[in-house]
């Protein structure tokens, strides 16, 4: 196969084989050329220690203990790595120490799953290195071949691509007990790529499950945000509760399974927690914090769910209760305060009234509440609830009236400095200094617009100013 690689990575190739080193294409940039996949991310390894990458590449930088020298490039960083064994994990995230090595199948060895554990090279660059035989020879029994390219698979990478399959390298529970995070590294994988979790594997997850406790609460976020990006963020979700990792990662959320929402009032009977992950398989957004807030739209329900004497199994103000566990969980992901205000509008107000009969003055409090920004993750969120609950359809003529009613309100003035007066006016018409008494005339003149816009008049609003009190 004729690998097309762009003119920075042949430059780095070529440099590295003029001073008679190994240099190979490593990790997620072979598995995704080996699936046809656009390379994103490249990464090299050599057998060349740091200080010497940093003379074949004067503009690296090197601040690390790891053999990484970082290059900055047009579309983001090359990262190139000199090959190197690992010591002990103590801390079930970082080896103790590293140690550097010549050989390619130790460094693919210490790696995580099987697709991310390959190396690429071109024969080009294999035939004028100086340690050319060894090399070869080396790689004869692992590395298939054709007449331009030859893979080092020691441990069958591309076969489990072709059988669509995750699989850790090695023995499951050492990779995941020396990193504690490729517990869930492995559902993202799974996820993205669409592919199974060798059975090995998955039953080492859910024994090392615990084990996640260990990682910073921000890289579990970041782990969890890529499965919600994906195309498969529904079966991820799955994957990750059968894994146990989701109590570990969203207890609030594992709570709602086997709470179930029933009566005689209720056309459809469905477990809150399914009911969920349904909602989050239907919402159409492809933004992963709008995935997360319909995944917790209804985690308030836990704390407040109530059986009426008719039967019926209620969830009062399980909205406002929501909202104030996500800002918990915002917290303890150390989410951004934007992302935090707005995961927290989008689960407190997921209840809103939809009624094409609404006056501005509710279409705007809606506004106010969901902010102006988030209107249209609110409606995505919606459709997510209406198909997750049973509902056959994504909308109804009610909800698109009330839509239309919201971008007629929003047509119309709808902040103070919207109004067709400001503070001087009120200033010369009551001959009064700068005060607050100026900025209470001006709200009181905007409350009484937001009730009909038709008094946005000057005429009118400066005649108002001298008999409002």
């Amino acid at each position: 196969m004729d690998y097309k690689l762009p003119n920075e990575v042949k430059i780095i190739l070529n440099k590295f084989q003029k001073a008679n080193f190994q240099i190979y294409i490593v990790g997620g940039a072979v598995r995704d050329l080996l699936m046809g996949k656009v390379v994103r991310d490249w990464d090299f390894t050599t057998d060349a220690k740091p200080e010497e990458i940093l003379k074949i590449i004067p503009g690296g930088f090197y601040d690390n203990k790891f053999g990484t020298v970082g290059l900055a490039v047009e579309d983001g960083v090359f990262e190139i790595t000199t090959m190197r064994k690992e010591g002990v994990y103590k801390d079930f995230r970082h080896p103790d120490s590293v140690s550097w090595t010549n050989k390619i199948e130790e460094d693919l060895g210490r790696r995580d799953f099987t697709v991310n554990a390959m190396a690429l090279v071109p024969k080009s660059v294999i035939a004028s290195e100086a340690k050319q035989s060894s090399t070869e020879d080396r790689h004869v029994a692992s590395a298939p071949r054709d007449d331009k390219w030859m893979l080092a698979d020691p441990f069958h990478g591309q076969q489990d691509i072709k059988d669509k399959l995750t699989r850790a390298v090695g023995d499951p529970n050492t990779r995941f007990q020396e990193d504690a995070l490729r517990l869930i590294r492995a559902i993202r994988f799974a996820t993205e790529l669409d592919f199974d979790i060798d059975p090995k594997t998955f039953e080492a997850i859910q024994k090392n499950a615990p084990l996640l406790n260990e990682i910073a609460n921000e890289r579990v976020r970041d782990e969890l945000f890529k499965i919600l990006a994906s195309d498969n963020a529904y079966e991820g979700i799955i994957k990750l509760r059968e894994a146990k990792l989701l109590q570990i990662i969203l207890p609030e959320l594992e709570k709602c399974f086997g709470i179930v929402q029933q009566g005689p009032k209720h056309d459809r009977t469905y477990d809150i927690g399914e009911h969920s992950l349904l909602t989050l398989k239907y919402t159409p957004s492809g933004d992963s914090l709008v995935r997360l807030a319909s995944l917790l739209h209804d985690i308030g329900k836990t704390d407040t769910v109530k059986a009426s004497p008719d039967g019926n199994v209620t969830f009062y103000q399980h909205d406002v209760v929501g909202g104030e566990i996500v800002k918990k969980i915002a917290k303890r992901f150390n989410l951004s305060k934007k992302q935090a205000e707005k995961l927290s509008r989008l689960v407190r107000w997921h209840m809103f009234t939809v009624s094409e009969h609404q006056t501005d003055s509710a279409i705007r409090r809606f506004i106010k509440n969901v902010g102006l920004d988030n209107i249209n993750d609110m409606m995505a969120l919606r459709i997510g609830d209406r198909l997750g609950g049973g509902t056959q359809t994504e909308t109804s003529w009610r909800m698109e009236k009330f839509q239309q009613r919201i971008k007629q309100v929003l047509k119309k003035p709808f902040s103070i400095t919207d109004l067709k007066v400001n503070g001087n006016d009120v200033m010369e018409v009551l001959n009064i200094k700068p005060g607050p008494k100026v900025g209470e005339i001006l709200q009181k003149l905007f409350e009484e617009i937001l009730e009909d816009s038709n008094k946005n008049n000057r005429d009118y609003l400066l005649n108002r100013i001298k008999n409002i009190e």
